[in-house]
C-alpha cells in the first residue's frame, strides 16, 4: 500500500525541514508526497480573495514565485544522493486561505497525514506554533496533523510521549496513526497520565484496559506524574527523558484545546525540540 502524505510549504527552512522529517519517517515505505504551497497576491489573503483575479500582474508575480518555489524544492529533493526511490513527489501551487485550501487538499486527495513546519517565514521567538500550525491542528479535523519543530532532530522516534487522563473512551481508528509510527520505528509510547486524583476511578480503569487492547503488538509503558499543570507535566516528563515526539488525541475545546490556546501556548517549551502527532476526536 502506498502512503499519501501532504507536505504543506512556505519555502520557509522550518517546512524543509519538516519535508525532511517526513522523508526519514517514511523511508522504508512506498510514498506518494505532495508538497503544497499556497499562495496570495498580497499579505492580507481576504483582500487577494476579493479583488485579485488569475491575469491581473500582482497574482501572476505570486503564482511565479510560488511555482519558481516548488521547482526548487523538487529538484533539491530528486536530485539529491539521498533520494529514495520508494518516494514519489507531486507539487501543487493553489492560490486560496492555506488552511481551507490544505482541507480541500485532504479530501480531493484522500491524504492520511499531513506533516508541516511549527512556523514559516514570520518566525517569531514570541510564539511557540506559528498561527498555519495552530489553525491546521485545530481546523483540519479529517487527518492527522504531524508538526515538525524547526530544531526538530531528522530521526525515527525512539519514544512518543501520549498523555491522557483516561477520560476519554478510546477509539481504534483514532490511535492508528500513532500505532503505525510506533511501529515503524519500533519506537516505545510513554503512556503519561498526568495525577490529580489519589486513584483512577472505574471508568478510567476501563478506558486503561480498552487503551491496552488498542495497542496490542505495539511497545507500551504507562507512567504516572504528579502535578496540577498538563502543560508543564508533559514538559518535564519529555526533557528530562529526552523523548522524540509527543502524540495527543484533539478533542474540541478540550484537553488538547487548552494547550493550544493561547497564551497557554506560550508557557510550554517542549514543542520547540520535538515533533507534536495532532490525532483527532472521531464521531460516529
Amino acid at each position: 500500500m502506498r502512503h499519501k502524505i501532504l507536505l504543506p510549504t512556505d519555502f520557509s527552512k522550518n517546512s524543509i525541514r519538516a519535508i525532511n522529517y517526513a522523508r526519514e519517517l517514511y523511508k522504508n515505505d512506498h510514498c506518494d508526497f505532495f508538497i503544497l504551497n499556497v499562495f496570495s497576491a498580497t499579505g492580507n489573503i481576504l483582500e487577494s480573495l476579493l479583488n485579485l483575479e488569475p491575469g491581473s500582474e500582482l497574482y501572476e508575480t505570486a503564482k511565479l514565485h510560488s511555482e519558481n518555489g516548488l521547482a526548487k524544492v523538487f529538484d533539491m529533493i530528486t536530485m539529491s544522493d539521498s533520494y529514495n526511490p520508494k518516494h514519489h513527489f507531486e507539487v501543487f501551487s493553489e492560490f486560496n486561505n492555506v488552511v481551507e485550501s490544505i482541507k480541500q487538499f485532504v479530501d480531493k486527495k484522500d491524504i492520511e497525514m499531513i506533516v508541516m513546519g511549527t512556523k514559516g517565514q514570520t518566525h517569531s521567538r514570541a510564539t511557540a506554533f506559528g498561527s498555519t500550525a495552530i489553525n491546521t491542528m485545530e481546523k483540519v479535523r479529517n487527518c492527522p496533523v504531524l508538526v515538525v519543530p524547526h530544531n526538530a532532530k531528522i530521526e525515527l522516534p525512539k519514544e512518543i510521549v501520549f498523555p491522557s487522563n483516561f477520560r476519554t473512551h478510546f477509539k481504534r481508528r483514532e490511535l492508528i496513526y500513532l500505532s503505525e509510527i510506533a511501529k515503524k520505528s519500533d519506537a516505545n509510547i510513554a503512556i503519561l497520565y498526568i495525577n490529580k486524583e489519589e486513584k483512577l476511578d472505574e471508568d478510567q480503569r476501563e478506558n486503561k484496559e480498552l487503551l491496552k487492547e488498542i495497542l496490542e503488538g505495539v511497545n507500551y509503558t504507562f507512567h504516572t506524574l504528579s502535578h496540577h499543570s498538563i502543560q508543564s507535566a508533559v514538559n518535564i516528563f519529555v526533557e528530562s527523558r529526552s523523548s522524540d515526539m509527543v502524540a495527543f488525541i484533539n478533542k474540541k475545546h478540550a484537553f488538547f484545546g487548552s494547550i493550544l490556546s493561547n497564551p497557554m501556548v506560550k508557557e510550554i517549551s517542549f514543542h520547540l525540540n520535538v515533533p507534536i502527532l495532532a490525532m483527532h476526536d472521531f464521531k460516529n
